[in-house]
């Protein structure tokens, strides 16, 4: 084990990149849990991403506002067609954003295929880099992310389902550019999953207490181990999901 790697300078914006995500991800993980369509957050994150990389391919600079326009304006088209495919099509919703996910994957892969760097875009894409955080980034995303929950918890019911999908596609842009597919999909639905039968007080605390401990864990251990944070950060929300639904089954069952 390397303690030297504990360094909080850059652990602290990864962590704290970490605590973005879950804001807005734990309550909008529980409705996506709630209305039966847990792949849409890998759609739309995938169309983000999609964005990225025509930026990339483009030329420019993939931390710049042009390439996060492309990603935004990607993920609000994915948005909107899944808006459109769910008032004509609900009873085949979730095999359309399987299959958007798809194209939009594809659709990077084909774009990337005479990238010099085409296979490590596509890496980082997937899996993150969080620890490649910094001040820069975060203010903007913190900004986005207050703004996003300030519409969820004031103005939700007004906005429907084109606001639910609208802030779903700004929040996962977002996600995807500060931690990666891997991590956004797993912050979305592993807390949600793990808490999923508890009232909604409840149910977000526990969530939120569950991202926070295991963003923490994760970050720690992969710099003491010195593995990849993105990976060991997913398999500590699977880890400390499992443990908290076997307690809360044998809660029920006592």
């Amino acid at each position: 084990m390397n303690m030297d790697a504990l360094d909080i300078s850059i652990l602290g914006p990864g962590f704290l990149a970490g605590l973005l995500v879950l804001a807005t991800h734990v309550p909008l993980g529980r409705q996506v849990l709630k209305r039966g369509i847990i792949f849409i957050d890998l759609a739309v994150a995938q169309m983000a991403g999609l964005g990225v990389v025509a930026a990339s391919v483009l030329g420019w600079d993939t931390h710049g506002i042009a390439a996060q326009i492309a990603a935004v304006s990607a993920a609000l088209i994915g948005a909107a067609l899944l808006t459109w495919t769910e008032k004509r099509c609900g009873d085949v919703q979730e095999a359309i954003i399987g299959g958007l996910f798809v194209l939009a994957a594809s659709g990077g892969i084909l774009l990337l295929a005479n990238h010099p760097r085409g296979g490590e875009e596509l890496k980082d894409l997937l899996v993150g880099q969080i620890l490649w955080a910094d001040w820069h980034t975060l203010g903007p995303a913190a900004m986005v992310s207050v703004a996003v929950l300030l519409a969820w918890y004031s103005i939700r019911e007004k906005l429907g389902r084109t606001g639910f999908y609208l802030l779903f596609a700004i929040s996962v842009t977002v996600s995807v550019q500060l931690v990666g597919i891997y991590l956004v999909f797993a912050s979305l639905i592993l807390p949600a999953l793990a808490t999923r039968n508890l009232g909604r007080r409840a149910g977000l605390t526990q969530a939120y207490a569950l991202g926070v401990l295991a963003y923490f864990s994760g970050l720690v251990l992969s710099a003491l181990l010195d593995l990849p944070s993105g990976p060991v950060i997913v398999w500590m929300l699977a880890g400390l999901a499992l443990v908290l639904s076997f307690r809360h089954s044998k809660s029920r069952a006592g």
